[in-house]
């Protein structure tokens, strides 16, 4: 440990120096460039690389500080060692952040409102360069993603080069389209990870619109990847996120979930590292969706969405779009996340703190509450089998379904909303230690 010690106050020395060079040089070039050419456009130029420059010192600094805080964090466990996944991250800080964009696209043109949003609310082109990878090889969609190519070098396209026929049995060649998804995915993320060499991605499809504060939010929470190894994934959307179930009064809440949510995600290098050799050749978001492949890991989820897919025609052909997803909720309040204390979602804090919450709430019943006037004093209701719960989720206005066993949003099988508003907690009767696959 004194090792790693030496090394952090090393590093850190190393990145004042260079900022402190960085800063004073960009001082001294702005007012000579005023008294030689009086070039406002310059001038302006340079002003963004100045604070572009800046914003990566900000960034450094804050993950200085985790950096430190672990290697605190290890001294104080005294006996424990550091494992192979923990040394990753530590080793990861050697380079500023970047988060890039990686947009799956097919053969819908209406990926140009995908970019075109992505583009709008993107603070730092620097930390988030965009990445296009398509599908299908339909011209008509390149040609739209060319438009965003050709107007900026942080923005650029890749083709997927396996076009070939999937041979499938008689019986599974509807599912053709869950078939090609799949195998796009792995050619995208192999390339973003081995060919590019970035070290985390934040996933977005063609259909998506995003919050104002889309970036915030997953620079804001990253550090809980980082920090946390019982986590593998930040999904910006809530599957129960519908105005009348959430509480839009707080668009800061995050929750943690054992539900996959998708439709705008983030990951790291090390954890795909893990899923490729694995992935499956099709519905894979429904293969992660299993706690035996993601290790039983859990993922951060936001209140209210901070995607929305417009999407309606797809491999499902609408029908879960009408069914579920066009009622729910984009937020559109900006949220500062990378000022917010988030460690409350660290796996160490969440769950003392929720299950002392859960012990306190009175346990009603869903009739009763029924009956309850509107008002803000939370309750818990339980359930002891599949149907129970499902009942009481239909009741709730809750998707009802499982996918390996595990409830939409739920985590350690408790899943919460708001009633009337009212926080609701639909929580197992029994002491619950893992997922039952056959439920659903």
């Amino acid at each position: 440990m004194r090792v790693y010690t030496k090394r952090l106050l090393i590093a850190i020395v190393c990145l004042l120096l260079i900022w402190l060079v960085t800063l004073y040089s960009s001082m001294i070039e702005v007012p000579r460039s005023l008294l030689e050419a009086h070039d406002v456009q310059n001038m302006e130029k340079r002003i963004e690389i100045l604070h572009q420059e800046l914003n990566y010192q900000k960034v450094q600094t804050n993950q200085l500080k985790i950096k430190l805080e672990e290697v605190k964090s290890a001294q104080e466990a005294r006996g424990i060692n550091i494992n192979d996944d923990e040394l990753g991250r530590v080793d990861d800080f050697d380079s500023p952040l970047i988060l890039p964009i990686l947009v799956m696209a097919c053969d819908r043109v209406t990926v140009e409102r995908c970019l075109d949003n992505l583009v709008k609310y993107r603070p730092d082109k620097t930390i988030f360069p965009i990445i296009v990878s398509q599908d299908c090889d339909h011209n008509a969609t390149y040609h739209v993603i060319k438009k965003f190519t050709d107007s900026d070098p942080s923005i650029n396209v890749v083709k997927q080069p396996d076009q070939s026929v999937i041979p499938l049995p008689r019986a599974k060649v509807k599912f053709v389209g869950y078939y090609k998804i799949a195998r796009h995915f792995k050619f995208a993320l192999n390339y973003v990870f081995n060919t590019l060499g970035y070290e985390a991605v934040i996933i977005v499809e063609d259909d998506l619109d995003i919050s104002p504060d889309f970036y915030e939010y997953f620079l804001g929470t990253y550090s809980l990847l980082v920090q946390d190894p019982s986590l593998w994934c930040i999904s910006a959307w809530n599957d129960n996120g519908k105005p009348d179930v959430i509480d839009m009064s707080t668009p800061e809440l995050l929750h943690r979930t054992d539900f996959f949510p998708g439709l705008g995600w983030m990951i790291r290098k090390h954890t795909w590292m893990k899923l490729e050799s694995k992935w499956p050749p099709a519905f894979f978001d429904d293969w992660l969706r299993n706690p035996e492949n993601t290790e039983g890991k859990a993922c951060i989820r936001p209140e209210i969405s901070r995607t929305y897919t417009f999407g309606k025609v797809g491999v499902s052909k609408g029908l879960f779009f009408e069914n579920h997803l066009k009622t729910n909720v984009l937020n559109k309040q900006f949220v500062e996340f990378t000022k917010l204390d988030l460690n409350y979602l660290l796996k160490k804090f969440y769950d003392p703190s929720l299950d002392t919450l859960l012990d306190s709430m009175p346990t009603t019943t869903i009739e009763e509450l029924e009956d309850m006037r509107a008002g803000t004093v939370p309750v818990k209701l339980t359930y002891l089998n599949s149907k129970s719960y499902q009942h009481q989720a239909r009741m709730l206005g809750l998707m009802d379904d499982f996918r390996s066993g595990v409830p939409r949003t739920a985590y350690r099988g408790i899943v919460t909303c708001k009633y009337r508003g009212r926080r609701v907690y639909l929580a197992p009767a029994f002491r619950w230690e893992k997922y039952d696959p056959s439920w659903g």
